[in-house]
């Protein structure tokens, strides 16, 4: 079930390789003039930020159209200026326009609930078997260490998108998983990023 469209202002944080999905969370270090600005005016306002990826390396960047709202949960503001921030993901977005603004960070026009941000529909057996395998696979070639009770014990949901946000897949891949539309279809995306990543770890292309 989708929830019901509405237009916002967001005030943006782009950043390549940081995704956010609804209910999850998003530690962030902010130390560039015009983000601390950001997080201070969203302090005074409703503390949410939206997250997207650049599509390019220019200044200013070209930006992915959707992203996700962030809400700062948690705030520390250190003596230099610098702020600690945990973001909690609320929804994802689609920018339909983007203000002409005299702040240092830019603000869109932007679609909530465009996508199924509600979606619970578990994951089949045959599925979660697939995922936790082929995630099994990845983390030994990477040599990563897990708590793999751990990982059992987590919901589909939060598994699917946890892992989305963690693993170091390239730019497009990781907007291809924003935009996948429900945890199923990000699962199934999640079992082919990795299980390419192990047939070009010797000249694959996401990272």
């Amino acid at each position: 079930m989708t929830s019901k469209a509405e237009t916002q202002r967001l005030s943006l944080f782009p950043l390549a390789g940081a995704i956010l999905f609804p209910r999850m969370h998003l530690p962030l270090h902010i130390f560039e003039g015009r983000y601390r600005a950001l997080v201070s005016d969203a302090m005074a306002r409703d503390r949410r930020i939206g997250m997207v990826q650049p599509r390019d390396a220019k200044e200013p960047p070209a930006l992915y159209d959707i992203g996700c709202v962030g809400h700062i949960i948690h705030v520390q503001a250190l003596e230099d200026g610098r702020f600690n921030l945990l973001l909690e993901g609320v929804a994802r977005f689609r920018i339909t326009g983007e203000r002409t603004v005299t702040t240092p960070f830019r603000q869109v026009d932007a679609i909530l609930g465009i996508l199924p941000d509600d979606d619970t529909e578990p994951l089949t057996p045959v599925m979660r078997a697939a995922l936790e395998e082929e995630s099994r696979r990845f983390a030994q070639r990477r040599g990563y260490a897990i708590d793999w009770d751990a990982v059992s014990r987590l919901d589909d949901e939060a598994l699917v998108n946890g892992m989305a946000q963690a693993v170091p897949f390239d730019v497009a891949s990781k907007q291809a998983l924003v935009e996948a539309p429900t945890v199923t279809d990000r699962a199934s995306l999640m079992i082919d990023f990795m299980q390419f990543t192990g047939a070009g770890d010797d000249g694959g292309t996401l990272q």
